[in-house]
């Protein structure tokens, strides 16, 4: 594959569900972990473990976790309306795509599972429990060191053109895909992500103008300068 720009992979990474299930050489998954691991980490422990999973069974396993969670974030969206952004068309057209993943995430030629190790930071039972509770209450700041890496799987996919998406419903049931994938209990899995020669296209990505998400100085106040 010819490489692209940075901005180009950026600007046309579209979330890819349907994929075909024709098979990736080995030598491009490395690459695309080997992109994964340039990512930065918290105190750079470097602490993620990538599972592939290309072995039939295991992979049919994991989509049906997968289809079972479904049933869970289709009660969530049950009723719901189209954001703002998005018209009815597009809304369905998305769905449409969510649905099929659904049913398929079993046939894409691989799957990747980034997990991450449990924290670094061992003196931690020992700390005050004032320092406890604030600790307990930040631990969202835990995906900050497996995300970036996952970014940099969804890019590097891009630019070998791959497709694939960032999904997490199958945590409704962490406990079976542990057990499939044999995970020892430091380990937690933060994603589930399809790999494989999409079925439709890739890019452009749209997404709402920077003057509607960005502040500057404070909340509220609308970033202005736009992107030329």
């Amino acid at each position: 594959m010819a490489e692209i720009g940075l901005f180009e992979a950026m600007y046309t990474a579209r979330a890819i569900r349907r994929i075909k299930p024709d098979p990736v050489p080995d030598e491009i998954i490395a690459k695309v972990l080997d992109a994964a691991i340039r990512a930065p980490s918290g105190s750079n422990a470097q602490s993620w473990v990538f599972i592939v999973v290309k072995d039939a069974e295991k992979r049919k396993k994991l989509g049906a976790v997968y289809k079972k969670a479904s049933a869970i974030l289709s009660k969530l969206y049950e009723g719901a309306k189209p954001p703002p952004h998005m018209d009815p068309a597009k809304y369905e057209r998305w769905w449409k795509t969510v649905v099929d993943l659904f049913d398929h995430m079993g046939d894409a030629p691989v799957l990747i599972v980034p997990c991450l190790k449990q924290s670094i930071w061992t003196g931690a039972a020992s700390l005050p429990d004032d320092i406890k509770a604030r600790m307990a209450s930040a631990g969202r700041i835990a995906g900050s060191s497996i995300y970036p890496a996952v970014q940099n799987i969804i890019l590097a996919c891009r630019a070998f053109g791959l497709g694939t998406v960032l999904t997490t419903i199958h945590a409704f049931f962490e406990d079976e895909v542990r057990e499939i994938l044999k995970l020892p209990p430091e380990v937690q899995t933060y994603a589930l992500m399809p790999v494989g020669y999409p079925k439709g296209k890739h890019g452009p990505v749209t997404r709402k103008p920077i003057n509607e998400v960005a502040c500057l100085d404070a909340y509220g106040n609308a970033w202005t300068v736009m992107p030329k």
